[in-house]
């Protein structure tokens, strides 16, 4: 690997382990509730915000489209805690509708824009090979605030405090690497721990595999001159697949032999 390819991918490497440190937890979280998509809607809204802040002419970066995307994500949390509450049994379907309509209010809100096809795919697969050191410390901050709420006030984080905490999570992460690619973090590695018992071990091993996946796809698309919220999604795909088949099975095989001989 080059020096230049190095100094690209580092940066990208180190936004993609930002999302996973607070996506992997509350993914695990996001599957045993049953409310897979949530993460794709709030991400979507909270993209609106960011859409409806560059629609009214606010600095791409400041601390303005922020806060309309956090606000925009927060009112789609609560709405989705309240329904949560109320109709528990089309929870899913419900979180699948408010995707549905951030989604078509963002291409609107863009079809005058004549860069708005560029502004959706922006947001959808995200730039994170062009992500700057400077990007990274506001979201390393929103990131460790994330995950001291979740592993030292998790019990209290009932109702809408989950739904609060996953709206910052998803807000920091979407402005980085995309919808796409936030919504993988979440699930992929998620899904592909799922039989583990033992929680601590299920987070463990799903950092492993969403720091491969990462890590594989970055350097894949570099290369091959793709683009690399695309290649991620599918080296955590491949990277899941290969540890839910193969390593998993390994590692408990050969767990099964050691208690087999101590008895």
């Amino acid at each position: 690997m080059t020096a230049i390819e190095l100094s690209i991918i580092a940066p990208a490497l180190l936004a993609c382990l930002l999302v996973l440190s607070t996506h992997v937890p509350l993914g695990t979280e996001v599957l045993r509730r049953g409310i897979i998509f949530i993460d794709l809607a709030i991400a979507q809204v909270a993209g609106l915000g960011v859409i409806a802040a560059d629609t009214m002419g606010w600095e791409a970066k400041g601390w303005a489209v922020q806060i309309a995307a956090v606000s925009a994500a927060l009112l789609a949390a609560y709405i989705l805690h309240w329904t949560d509450k109320r109709l528990p049994q089309i929870q899913e379907a419900l979180i699948g509708v408010a995707f549905v309509l951030a989604a078509t209010a963002g291409i609107l809100m863009l079809a005058e824009n004549p860069h708005g096809g560029e502004h959706l795919k922006e947001l959808l697969v995200g730039q994170v090979l062009w992500v700057n050191y400077d990007q990274l410390l506001p979201v390393a901050i929103i990131s460790a605030l994330v995950l001291f709420a979740w592993y030292w006030l998790r019990d209290r984080l009932r109702g809408f405090g989950f739904y609060a905490l996953f709206a910052f999570a998803v807000t920091a992460s979407v402005q980085l690497v995309g919808i796409y690619l936030v919504f993988a973090c979440l699930i992929i590695p998620a899904l592909s721990t799922r039989r583990i018992a033992r929680r601590s071990m299920r987070i463990v091993c799903g950092y492993g595999v969403g720091i491969a996946g990462c890590l594989v796809g970055l350097v894949l698309s570099v290369r091959a001159d793709l683009p690399a919220g695309a290649v991620i999604v599918w080296s955590l795909a491949m990277s899941a697949l290969i540890f839910a088949w193969v390593v998993w099975p390994m590692i408990r095989s050969r767990n099964e032999n050691v208690e087999t001989n101590v008895e």
